[in-house]
């Protein structure tokens, strides 16, 4: 790989960097990572360092994109030790805690993008995501970013105060400059088909002048007008809505995607672009792993953390660089914690446990780890145009993947629907007599169901499949991410807190539900024929339940695990401007911060948090 400055600060070892000090290092060159990097080095400055433990984009594309169009059944399930617990007596759930792996070191089959730049992901650092994820741009409700204002004591996280991130009344800019500054994260982009978008969004509620592309669906599905029919057969269940972003989400809507002309938009591909990773005060190294975060001394009483301990691998040599001002944590939901854990920065008797000397007493490191259970209902359809039937036919993949290298167009230009549902309980469900109701307000969903025009699963026998993801956006429980060892390379132990509390049970089985009936409206008459993959078998409500708790697994979508509070209380990781509790020169900015999972895929969330760190980080350095 070139590493000529005139082309790109990008390195792929340690000794390659230039210098081992600078004044702000990202660790971990994910969603936030990038945005981070990108809005710090707007400050020429400043001197910017990203740690990233993948590989580069460039570099995993080439090995991924021609081998992620098949579904394997030998591949589907992941050759990984990773330590996965679910330590809940009610619930085992290990088979299930084991598709986080599954769904996403075999990111091809799980998500039916195989062109759009996919490299595997690794879900333990969680720093490549961006790269491999669903591509699902849900902002979540504007209640769900009220609540976090009010859990911090900081207005500038409502939805109001957050809008200057994410939209601007204005004249189409596109950021091609390195030296342009624009502050906000989306760049409405038309789809790739160029097909007449009226009445599939509104507007008002996006923003033009940013960074990241955010598109409708440009390859129509065959069952596209089953769905807004839907909304007409049964109005008072699955409304329709021109524009879930809006800060309402609740009802049928049209999807938006993260994708740019057929291609995949991702923070390495945006806010990492050629213009601004050519940045003289950039750079950007892979293949890295942080090891730990070194205490260097104390600033004002409290312990000062400026040095990040890094190898590329297990047994290599260990290397110390130096951040002036501040470290950044964007290492992920499972990452962060445990970087801060194997620095001794966690639960005193946890981490002696181990083996590992705390530095810092902060209990709640690694707890309060939130995710959106999932199940896939799945039916046999009468038709023969969905997306198994592509990959099924080996003459007619690699025709679409030729299209798709060509101009970027057909199916494998985006993902495998087009609509995205939303919805709540009934406020009289059984459920809230014994339960509080976790979401975050009237406007915020409990229920999330996504179509896909095929299956999800590995391949069978049994037929052309549309499968419904029924998830719970408002889970109530909670898991936490802990240290097997002392050896910073060793995996964590990683328990998801799946559907330990009753709530989530309740809403997944309701959700399903709901699923069940939205395919019983008279515009489904023709198209299904039937139930199956085990969802055949259910007649009632006990039999649900079992296939809701055999089926259920992660949505991928954790959060809370360095969770945001107000300043001064004992509960939390890191205060309103993320700096972690108690410490100076440390700063955590990605998913873990959120405390209650939105009611949403977490991309858009995370973009809109890192838009607003940069700017709480410019601010403190008086820029």
């Amino acid at each position: 790989m070139q590493t000529s400055r005139s082309f790109a600060a990008l390195y792929n070892s340690i000794e390659e960097l230039p210098t081992a000090k600078y004044d702000f290092i990202v660790v971990g060159g994910g969603t936030a990572g990038n945005v981070i990097a990108n809005r710090l080095t707007e400050n020429p400055k400043w001197r910017v360092l990203v740690i990233e433990s993948g590989p580069s984009t460039s570099q995993a594309t080439k090995e991924f994109s021609k081998q992620s169009c098949h579904f394997s059944k030998e591949g589907y399930r992941a050759h990984s030790t990773i330590g996965i617990t679910q330590q809940h007596p009610k619930k085992p759930l290990m088979d299930a805690t084991l598709r986080i792996l599954e769904a996403t070191f075999s990111a091809g089959a799980a998500r039916l993008v195989c062109a759009i730049h996919s490299p595997i992901n690794d879900y333990v650092s969680n720093h490549m995501w961006p790269a491999t994820d669903g591509m699902y741009y849900t902002r979540g409700s504007s209640s769900d970013f009220d609540r976090y204002a009010r859990e911090t004591g900081d207005p500038g996280w409502s939805w109001k105060n957050l809008q200057q991130y994410i939209r601007k009344v204005g004249s189409f800019i596109i950021a091609c400059s390195s030296n342009l500054t624009v502050k906000q994260n989306e760049r409405w982009t038309a789809p790739v088909d160029n097909h007449n978008t009226s009445g599939q969004f509104d507007p008002s509620v996006h923003g033009f002048n940013g960074i990241n592309a955010v598109s409708l669906v440009g390859y129509p599905q065959s069952i596209d007008p089953r769905f807004i029919q839907t909304t007409k057969d049964l109005p008072d269940e699955f409304p329709f809505n021109l524009d879930t972003n809006s800060g309402d989400p609740l009802g049928l809507g049209y999807l938006q995607m993260t994708i740019n002309r057929g291609r995949r938009s991702s923070s390495a591909t945006s806010y990492l672009a050629p213009q601004f990773l050519k940045r003289p005060n950039l750079d950007v190294v892979v293949s890295t792993y942080a090891a730990r975060i070194i205490q260097t001394g104390t600033f004002k009483d409290l312990p000062a953390f400026h040095a990040v301990e890094v190898a590329q691998n297990s047994t290599g040599p260990r290397t110390r660089l130096v951040a002036s001002k501040e470290i950044i944590l964007s290492a992920g939901v499972i990452g962060t914690p445990q970087l801060l854990l194997n620095s001794g920065i966690g639960d005193a008797t946890e981490l002696q446990a181990v083996g590992v000397k705390p530095v810092l007493q902060i209990h709640d490191v690694g707890k309060n780890f939130s995710d959106q259970p999932a199940v896939l209902a799945t039916w046999l359809v009468n038709s023969n145009d969905t997306v198994n039937d592509i990959f099924a036919n080996p003459d007619r993949e690699a025709q679409y993947f030729q299209q798709w290298e060509t101009n970027q167009t057909g199916p494998l230009s985006t993902g495998g629907g087009s609509h995205i549902i939303w919805g709540r309980l009934p406020d009289n469900s059984s459920i809230f007599q014994t339960v509080p109701d976790p979401a975050s307000g009237k406007n915020a969903p409990h229920y999330e169901i996504y179509p896909v025009n095929g299956g999800l699963r590995p391949p069978s026998e049994v037929g052309h499949l549309l499968t419904l993801v029924c998830v719970v956006v408002s889970s109530a429980s909670r898991g936490k991410i802990t240290l097997n060892t002392s050896d910073p390379f060793d995996y964590p132990l990683i328990d998801p807190g799946l559907m330990i509390s009753e709530y989530d049970r309740f809403a997944l089985r309701e959700t399903v539900k709901r699923a069940i009936r939205f395919l019983s409206a008279p515009a489904w008459k023709d198209y299904i024929i039937r139930p199956t993959l085990g969802l055949e078998n259910v007649t009632n409500d006990q039999e649900l339940d079992k296939y809701v708790l055999d089926s259920t697994g992660p949505g991928l979508h954790g959060v809370g695990t360095a969770s945001m509070s107000a300043r001064g209380a004992k509960h939390g990781v890191v205060d309103p401007d993320l700096r972690v509790k108690g410490a100076s020169g440390l700063r955590v900015v990605d998913a873990s911060v959120m405390p209650y999972v939105p009611a949403a895929h977490t991309q858009a969330p995370v973009y809109i948090i890192a838009e607003r760190a940069a700017d709480l980080i410019k601010a403190f350095w008086g820029a």
